[in-house]
């Protein structure tokens, strides 16, 4: 297993599930060790064998423990083998805890760098960080920028930006590339996706209004982008990426470029779904506030106060590094209006299943 050993934590979540499938069918002799939560293991494995199972170990520990949780041979055998760490695991969720959250992101990533430090053939950690460690900043934000005494939203955001000063300290020992994804959405050709929330709160909106018969409410800045990208291009930036030499030592904007407005994103929905377009104007302060009650919230499909922020932020990222990167591998971001068929048609066709009940961790 020492050649070609790859370190995956978040597996079998939305991203990691598509990534490990990716770097197995990219290199026959590519094997996995997907370091997973322990309550996680059976579905970790139940993953495993829809993938490879014979080239995917799962490995039972704890990313917010020092030594991850895992037992003292294992540890020496992972620092022995490992070449390459996508580290990916974290607390999605915006209304998460602040304890939570500094545990599993901050935590957990300091215990991951512990690791990589101490590999004796280590060629790179991935981290997956997100462009909203840019927190309340407004105007343009470029990849080599981090601290600018920003305040967050959220704890989900001020955690990652902690984790992502760890990971930026520790590139003199660990050679590392930082991934800032966007809102991350379902397949660009499938509309495939794990859970329905960020973006596809609006779809719920959208659904229950059609249902009761009532306008389609908008809310937000009608010119304030929302910047959402599909999974599938997230996974080619993050195989490209970690094979590519020259991305070592850089941060990577994984973002549309040419991001659409709010508005503009609740009407390609709309139409999509239902034929037509928003009707009555909600003030976006007033959602924010009326989703703190229950009975409103319930009427927004469970949608979190945290999340009509992102609706209203005037922020747009700077992609010149991920740019080149992109065009040196043929690849591009799809605009959201070629792929809006593909996430409402999943959409639909899932959207009274509770399994897609948005959850708090990838």
């Amino acid at each position: 297993m020492a050649e070609g050993l790859t370190l995956v934590t978040g597996f079998p979540g939305f991203i990691g599930r598509r990534l490990v499938r990716a770097i197995l069918e990219s290199d026959p002799d590519a094997r996995v060790v997907a370091l997973v939560e322990r309550r996680m293991a059976d579905a970790a494995r139940d993953a495993a064998a829809a993938i490879d199972d014979e080239r995917i170990e799962i490995l039972a520990g704890d990313i917010a423990e020092r030594g991850l949780g895992i037992p003292a041979d294992t540890q020496e055998r992972l620092l022995a083998d490992t070449r390459t760490v996508h580290h990916l695991a974290a607390i999605y969720d915006l209304s998460v805890p602040l304890e939570i959250a500094q545990r599993v992101n901050v935590d957990g990533t300091g215990n991951v760098l512990e690791l990589c430090a101490g590999c004796e053939r280590l060629e790179r950690l991935n981290y997956v960080s997100t462009a909203y460690v840019a927190g309340t900043r407004k105007g343009v934000v470029y990849e080599h920028e981090l601290v600018f005494g920003q305040d967050f939203k959220n704890h989900y955001e001020s955690t990652k930006f902690q984790a992502e000063v760890w990971v930026r300290e520790a590139m003199e020992k660990v050679p590392a590339t930082i991934y800032r994804p966007a809102i991350v959405v379902g397949d660009s050709r499938t509309g495939e996706t794990q859970k329905f929330d960020g973006p596809y709160y609006m779809l719920r909106v959208i659904a229950s209004a059609e249902r009761s018969g009532t306008p389609i409410p908008q809310f937000g800045r009608s010119a304030a982008p929302i910047n959402v990208v599909p999974v599938d291009f997230v996974v080619d930036a993050l195989m490209v990426g970690s094979r590519d030499r020259a991305a070592i030592g850089q941060t990577l904007h994984l973002v549309d470029p040419e991001p659409v407005s709010a508005s503009d994103v609740l009407g390609l929905l709309s139409r999509e779904y239902a034929g037509k377009e928003p009707g009555m104007r909600v003030p976006p302060q007033l959602v924010a506030a009326s989703l703190r009650l229950g009975p409103i919230r319930r009427m927004y499909s469970g949608a979190p106060p945290e999340s009509i922020r992102y609706l209203n932020h005037p922020v747009r990222f700077d992609t010149r590094q991920a740019a080149d990167l992109m065009t040196r591998h043929g690849l591009g971001c799809p605009r959201f209006k070629d792929y809006v068929g593909a996430v409402v048609r999943f959409f639909r066709e899932h959207e009274d299943d509770p399994s897609f009940a948005p959850k708090a961790a990838a």
